[in-house]
């Protein structure tokens, strides 16, 4: 995999994971609802900021590993590869029907306090940390140190997530409508399980090569 292969491989899929809705979707939408623009973008620098530190103890733990085993690169590839089918095939057999917006009561909160909340709910979602460690080291190309790549890709992720959690606090009003028809909710996982599968396929047989 080159450079450019990589970055666009990482955008597409990287790009259907951040515009899939999840916990991070909900709270900015949540927060836009009842606090405000300056609380939801408060909310989302600090679920980025969580993204990128999760990214940052991926790249100085696995870098170094890789970087010094071409075992342990084997064996991650293949754990990798069997998260992502795994993640991909739950997604295509069992898409949602529904995704709970629902704005919370206003609160009486600093906008300091909402950064915290964006930052806990991805520090404290082991889940982001586990997908990290199988998913970014997949996107390191050849002849490229793996942590300082792994790092960039995680800065490169966070700019996905906050050009899109930036367009949902904008325009919430008209898309919130569609992210909680069931159509929209099954037709996004389905995209995004294809999509995991293909890439889970690909390093298997990348490997076997």
């Amino acid at each position: 995999m080159t450079l450019v292969q990589s970055l666009a491989a990482f955008l597409l899929a990287g790009g259907l994971l951040t515009i899939t809705p999840g916990l991070d979707t909900a709270l900015v939408l949540r927060t836009t609802a009842s606090e405000g623009r300056t609380a939801a973008v408060m909310a989302m620098v600090g679920i980025q900021l969580g993204c990128l530190i999760w990214g940052a103890a991926v790249a100085v733990g696995l870098g170094a590993l890789l970087q010094a085993s071409s075992l342990a690169y084997t064996a991650l590839t293949w754990v990798g590869a069997a998260y992502l089918v795994y993640v991909g095939v739950t997604l295509l057999v069992r898409p949602r029907q529904s995704f709970a917006i629902g704005a919370e009561a206003p609160t009486q909160m600093s906008a300091t306090t909402w950064l915290w909340r964006g930052l806990l709910t991805n520090l404290l979602n082991p889940k982001i940390g586990v997908f990290y460690v199988s998913f970014l080291p997949q996107f390191v190309p050849v002849g490229y140190a793996p942590a300082p790549y792994i790092f960039g890709l995680a800065i490169y992720h966070d700019l996905i997530g906050i050009t899109w959690l930036s367009l949902l606090i904008l325009g919430m009003d008209r898309l919130r409508p569609h992210l909680q028809r069931p159509a929209i909710v099954a037709w996004l996982d389905r995209l995004t399980g294809l999509v995991f599968v293909a890439f889970g396929l690909r390093l298997v047989l990348a490997r076997r090569a």
